[in-house]
């Protein structure tokens, strides 16, 4: 009994301190996620589903696919061998931030990548589909 009393006080505190230590996680890491809607994200990945898939277990397509792809190197799926140079030689690390600049204008991000998307000009629906995939992309290993 003594036990379960423990690990109920434990789980407690990680529940009541668990939102402050969101909020407050790596420069704000977390900030457009949290603004997005997921469900509208998951409509808007519609346009991004024709070159990219989310999990690592799929066949890539045109574009790399996006398992973990907060965190992760730019260029980095040894699956998807058709990176530009300017992305390989980019040292970009995937953050929300940065995919969402590039999202808006990825010629105008990384001249000389090989996307052909025009990009996203609706800031609300890069959170969205940043928002998405915080959700879709973690790899289930």
């Amino acid at each position: 009994m003594r036990l379960k009393a423990v690990f109920l006080l434990a789980l407690g505190s990680v529940l009541l301190f668990a939102p402050a230590a969101f909020s407050q996680a790596g420069d704000g890491q977390f900030a457009l996620s949290r603004e997005g809607d997921a469900v509208a994200g998951q409509r808007a990945f519609a346009v991004c589903r024709a070159c990219h898939n989310l999990t690592a277990d799929q066949q890539p397509r045109v574009g790399p696919n996006l398992d973990n792809i907060f965190g992760r190197p730019a260029a980095s799926s040894e699956s998807f061998p058709r990176y530009s140079q300017a992305l390989k030689a980019s040292g970009i690390v995937w953050s929300e931030q940065n995919l969402d600049e590039w999202l808006a204008k990825p010629r105008t991000f990384l001249p000389g990548n090989k996307m052909t998307f025009p990009g996203i000009g609706d800031e609300q629906k890069r959170k969205d589909l940043i928002a998405y995939l915080r959700e879709a992309t973690v790899s289930a290993n």
